[in-house]
C-alpha cells in the first residue's frame, strides 16, 4: 500500500545523513525545551493561524447565522509550517481549499517544532484549551528520526486521542500517517509504518495519507534542509491532507449559531 511513499530508501547516502541531521537540529530537541520556549511557539502559531482565519472567513459568503466550525492541527514543525510564513503552511492551505469547495472552516495551527509524541502528550491539554469541531494530529516524525520504540510512538497516540476525547467529546478526530527513514533498518522502517493503521483502527479514527507523499526526497519541492517543503511541496501536502480531510470536514456541524 505504501510501496509509493518508501522514499528514504531510493536517497542518497548524502540526503540520508542531511535528512537525519536536519530533522535535529531544524526541528530541535523538545525535551530540551523549556515550557515556557515551547508554549510561546505554539501560542504564536495559533495566533497567526487564527488571524489568517478570521481574514478567510471575512472574505467567505457564507451567512451570518451559520457558524464556522474550528479544525485545529496538532502536530510538529511539518504542522507549524517551518521556514514558510504562516499563509503558506498547509493547515491554512487546507482552509482556502475548503473556502474554495464552498466547506469553510477556522484553521486553528498548533504545529510547535522538535516535539516527538512524548512531548505531544505533555502539550496537548492546554492546546486543547481551544474549543474544536476536528483535531488532525500528525506526530511521530522525530520519533522516527531518533530511533524511539514504535511501541512507546503507538502509546502515545493513542493517549493524544484520549486527551481529545475527554477534553472535548464532541470533537471529530483524523490521524496523519507518517513513515521512518531506512537508516534504522527495514524491520523498524515496517514496524513504525504499521503503528498509525493500528492505532486508526483501534481507536476507530480515520487515517489520513502519509503527509510526505510525493515531496519528500524531491529536492525542488523542499527547502535546503532536505526535509522541510518549500512553497511548492507545502501545497502538495496540502492536496494529500485535503483528499482524505475533505469528507470529514463536509460533515461537521454549520448548524445555526445560537443567540
Amino acid at each position: 500500500m505504501y510501496d509509493d511513499v518508501v522514499w528514504w530508501a531510493v536517497q542518497s547516502r548524502r540526503l540520508l545523513c542531511l535528512s537525519a541531521l536536519a530533522f535535529g537540529a531544524a526541528c530541535g530537541s523538545t525535551e530540551n525545551m523549556n515550557k515556557a520556549t515551547a508554549s510561546r511557539e505554539t501560542k504564536n502559531n495559533m495566533s497567526e493561524a487564527g488571524n489568517t482565519a478570521s481574514t478567510a472567513n471575512a472574505t467567505a459568503t457564507v451567512p451570518d447565522s451559520v457558524r464556522t466550525p474550528v479544525v485545529l492541527f496538532f502536530g510538529t514543525s511539518l504542522t507549524a509550517g517551518y521556514g514558510l510564513a504562516p499563509e503558506q503552511a498547509f493547515p491554512s492551505l487546507i482552509e482556502k481549499k475548503a473556502r474554495d469547495e464552498g466547506a469553510p472552516i477556522k484553521v486553528v495551527n498548533a504545529g510547535l517544532s522538535g516535539e516527538t509524541t512524548a512531548g505531544a502528550v505533555r502539550r496537548i491539554d492546554w492546546v486543547l484549551r481551544t474549543p474544536a469541531d476536528l483535531v488532525v494530529i500528525e506526530g511521530g516524525a522525530n520519533d522516527a528520526l531518533r530511533g524511539l520504540s514504535p511501541a512507546a510512538a503507538k502509546a502515545n497516540l493513542e493517549k493524544l486521542i484520549a486527551a481529545v476525547r475527554a477534553s472535548q467529546p464532541g470533537a471529530k478526530i483524523a490521524l496523519i500517517q507518517m513513515e521512518a527513514p531506512p537508516n534504522y533498518g527495514v524491520a523498524y522502517t515496517r514496524s513504525f509504518r504499521a503503528i498509525y493503521s493500528e492505532v486508526a483502527r483501534q481507536e476507530n479514527v480515520p487515517l489520513l495519507p502519509f503527509l510526505l507523499d510525493s515531496v519528500a526526497g524531491i529536492p525542488r519541492l523542499n527547502q535546503a534542509d532536505g526535509v522541510h517543503p518549500n512553497v511548492a511541496g507545502e501545497r502538495i501536502v496540502a492536496d494529500n491532507v485535503w483528499r482524505g480531510l475533505k469528507p470529514i470536514v463536509e460533515q461537521l456541524d454549520r448548524g445555526q449559531k445560537r443567540g
